[in-house]
């Protein structure tokens, strides 16, 4: 028994089966893209939900070390193995950057922040992480002295930019 036009059944039913899987890698492609979406928008989310679309900025402080060799070297070996608690600390309070320079005993502290951040709440949330923060900054602060023109007392003064070049 023959059964009539089969061929043109089967060449049907393939280009049926190629728009099917053509449908289907779409779907798929679609799908993929929509999950890299949401794993991107997730984790570009605050705490409370909004997203996050803050600029962030550099601040630059300066600060001095006390005129003792003795305390300076104490200071930069303190600072070779800081504590765990106080850059778990940093990292809670948002600071997404914190690097430090010296010349002789001067020091600058530059730090990438959100561009609204307020520093004193980011510094309180910090110390507020672990007894541990409090603490390194009360021992750290006894090496420091502020620097030329500082209210007594006073140490980390921020720096205003005066100039800026761009090669962008």
């Amino acid at each position: 028994m023959e059964y009539a036009g089969r061929g043109d059944d089967r060449i049907i039913l393939g280009i049926q089966l190629n728009k099917y899987n053509l449908y289907m890698k779409k779907s798929l492609l679609t799908s993929v893209i929509c999950a890299i979406a949401i794993f991107f928008i997730s984790c570009s989310q605050n705490k409370e939900g909004s997203v996050n679309t803050d600029k962030l900025v550099e601040k630059v402080f300066v600060v001095n070390i006390l005129k003792d060799e003795q305390k300076l070297k104490e200071y930069l070996d303190h600072h070779q193995q800081v504590w765990p608690e106080v850059e778990a600390g940093f990292k809670k309070a948002g600071y997404k950057k914190i690097t430090l320079f010296r010349y002789n005993h001067l020091l600058v502290m530059t730090i990438l922040v959100p561009d609204n951040a307020d520093l004193g709440a980011m510094g309180k949330l910090a110390e507020s992480y672990s007894p541990r923060c409090a603490e390194w900054n009360k021992l750290m602060n006894a090496y420091q002295t502020g620097v030329e023109g500082t209210s007594p007392g006073q140490t980390w003064v921020e720096a205003q930019p005066f100039y800026k070049f761009s090669n962008q």
